[in-house]
């Protein structure tokens, strides 16, 4: 690799090694993580040659100061890119800065310049569920009973029984599908290479067994439980063909919903775990079935009240001070007749 040759004051010297070193082996990187990371790098690297005028061979550390990155902050900023693609992109040099500082101290300084270069306020919307019960019911229902509707359907359920990301789902074998009696559950292959179980329900148990009979027959250990069969070879279903899925049974609900969000993977996610939070589930326990490490996150993308729920409480605390007024004056009709202006 060029960049291993490249003297290691120079900014990019480390990249090669950060990217394929680090990232996926002591950092437990998944592949998109380390996707994403290289191309923030990527295009921190043609700002520095293409606007910043400068060479790799001469772009160090040292010149990459608080001031260069609010720069580049600012520069992506005009340009009009999401606010969260900005973050991501300052996130991922100032997590490479950090990497170089551990492999060599004299470089502690650059990192400690760059690390409070500010972040672009992100405004905290909430993000959409499928809030109908109705529509949830019928979009489960939707692919009906033929062979591919079967699979369509099994897709959809377990995305929103269980709530496990789309990545998850694609990674399943058939030995993480563990219908014990009592205790059926997925073994899930998570973010940073950590395994956790998801317990599954009666009515998803009934259709695995269902759709196990058409699919896998017999069942093999290592063979993907989702996949696709191109010129006589199984290989696990992409990301891509479970979107499309969804957006095909989007078509079909939308005339009917017309507040429907669009659909993707994530949306079930986020509208089963959000319907578990409003279900009294304690946030510690859907932490745990989503993957997430703090509580915190899922407090703060998942914790959200229907505007039913709101609403019934606003209602009630209304009522409440009625009744209050009501007992406040009780055989104090003189007091209330001077605060009227009467006698």
């Amino acid at each position: 690799m060029t960049a291993k040759k490249l003297s290691p004051s120079l900014f990019f010297s480390m990249t090669w090694d950060f990217l394929n070193l680090y990232l996926p082996t002591q950092h437990s990187g998944s592949k998109n993580t380390v996707q994403a990371y290289t191309d923030a790098l990527t295009m921190f690297r043609r700002y520095v040659t293409d606007i910043k005028q400068y060479s790799i061979r001469t772009f160090t550390f040292k010149e990459c100061t608080y001031d260069f990155l609010l720069d580049y902050r600012n520069y992506m900023v005009a340009k009009e890119y999401a606010s969260s693609s900005v973050n991501h992109r300052l996130s991922a040099i100032k997590a490479y800065v950090h990497y170089a500082a551990l492999r060599n101290v004299e470089l502690q300084q650059f990192y400690f310049n760059i690390v409070e270069t500010p972040l672009v306020d992100i405004p905290h919307i909430i993000p959409p569920i499928i809030e109908d019960d109705e529509a949830i019911k019928d979009l489960l229902n939707a692919p009906g009973p033929s062979k591919k509707g079967i699979r369509d359907s099994m897709i959809l359920t377990i995305l929103f029984d269980t709530a496990i990301r789309c990545d998850e789902l694609v990674k399943l074998k058939c030995s993480d599908i563990v219908l014990k009696p009592g205790n059926p559950y997925l073994l899930i292959h998570g973010k940073g290479n950590k395994e956790r179980r998801v317990p599954l329900s009666d009515k998803t148990v009934n259709l695995i067994e269902q759709y196990k009979s058409i699919y896998h027959n017999p069942c093999v250990r290592e063979n993907p439980f989702f996949y696709t069969i191109i010129k006589n070879k199984m290989s696990a279903m992409t990301e891509r063909n479970v979107q499309r899925i969804l957006k095909k049974y989007e078509a079909i609900l939308k005339d009917k919903y017309q507040d429907l969000p669009k659909l993707h993977p994530h949306i079930l996610r986020r509208t089963r775990a959000t319907k578990w939070y409003r279900s009294g589930v304690p946030m510690e326990v859907i932490a745990e079935i989503l993957g997430h490490s703090s509580v915190d996150t899922t407090r703060a993308s998942y914790a959200f009240s229907s505007p039913e729920s709101l609403k019934s409480h606003i209602d009630k605390t209304k009522k409440e001070d009625n009744r209050t007024e009501e007992k406040l004056w009780v055989g104090k009709e003189e007091e209330l007749s001077k605060l009227c202006g009467l006698r």
